[in-house]
C-alpha cells in the first residue's frame, strides 16, 4: 500500500458491570483525519493488505496503550480468501504484542453488500471455533440477511444509530427494538446500542433492557487514547 493510517479508540460500555466492555478500533488518518479519507483509498487490488494491516496495527496500538479490555476490530469479510490462512498474521501480532486473544472481537457490517453471504458465515464459523467473538455491526440499516441469525450466531448485534436517533420519541421504532431484543434474548445475542447522543436514548434503551453502549454521550472517539467513558445515573 501506498498509504498509511493509524486508530482511535471508542468504548463499548457495559452500563450493568458500570465499565468497558471493549474499545472499538476505528481507521484513522497519521494526523486523526476522518476514516472517509483512508478508506477512499481502499480498492479491490490493495484491500486484503489493508485488512491484515488494520488488524496487525489495531493489536499493536492497544497493547502499547495497555488496553484491559476486549478490542473490536472491524473486518472486511470480501477481503477474507479463506479465515483459518488470513488470520495467521493476526495471531502472530497477537502473540508478539502479547495481546490475548480470547479477548479480540471481530466486527462486520451489515450494510456491506457482499457477494457470497455462505462465505461470511463460513468466516463466523471460524473464528468462532478458534475462540474469537463477533459483533454484527449497524444492524437495521443496510442489506436484509437474517440468514446470519438462523445459520449461525453473532455473540453481539449492534444496532444501527438511525434506530436509537429519538427513540424516546418514535414508537414504530421502539417495536422494531423490542422485537430485535426478544429474539437477541432467544438466541443468546448480546444488544449493543450505538450512537448514543442524548440522556433520553440512553434512558428508553435502558429500560428497555439493553445492557451495552457506544456513542457520544458515553465518550467520543479517543485519537491513539482509551477515553474513560461517561455511565449516566440509572433513572
Amino acid at each position: 500500500m501506498d498509504f498509511d493510517f493509524s486508530f482511535a479508540f471508542q468504548p463499548v460500555v457495559d452500563a450493568q458491570a458500570g465499565g468497558v466492555l471493549a474499545y472499538e478500533a476505528l481507521v484513522r488518518g497519521l494526523n486523526g483525519e476522518g476514516a472517509l479519507q483512508v478508506l477512499d483509498r481502499v480498492s479491490r487490488k490493495n484491500m486484503y493488505r489493508f485488512d491484515q494491516a488494520c488488524r496487525v496495527k489495531a493489536v499493536k496500538l492497544a497493547a502499547e496503550l495497555g488496553m484491559d479490555s476486549r478490542l473490536c476490530i472491524n473486518f472486511m469479510p470480501n477481503a477474507v480468501y479463506k479465515a483459518e490462512t488470513c488470520i495467521q498474521t493476526t495471531l502472530a501480532a497477537a502473540k508478539q504484542y502479547e495481546f490475548d486473544t480470547s479477548r479480540l472481537i471481530f466486527e462486520f457490517t451489515e450494510v456491506e453488500n457482499l457477494t457470497d453471504t455462505d462465505h461470511l458465515i463460513g468466516i463466523i464459523d471460524a473464528y468462532e471455533e478458534m475462540g474469537f467473538s463477533i459483533a454484527l455491526d449497524d444492524y437495521g440499516a443496510g442489506y436484509s440477511r437474517m440468514n446470519l441469525l438462523t445459520d449461525t450466531t453473532p455473540q453481539f448485534l449492534k444496532l444501527d444509530m438511525s434506530l436509537i436517533r429519538d427513540v424516546e420519541k418514535h414508537p414504530r421504532k421502539q417495536a422494531v427494538i423490542e422485537g430485535i431484543l426478544l429474539t437477541n434474548y432467544r438466541l443468546g445475542i448480546g444488544t449493543i446500542a450505538e450512537g448514543i447522543e442524548t440522556e433520553a436514548e440512553y434512558q428508553w434503551c435502558r429500560s428497555a433492557g439493553i445492557r451495552y453502549f457506544q456513542g457520544y454521550l458515553l465518550a467520543r472517539p479517543g485519537f491513539e487514547t482509551l477515553p474513560a467513558p461517561y455511565i449516566p445515573d440509572e433513572q
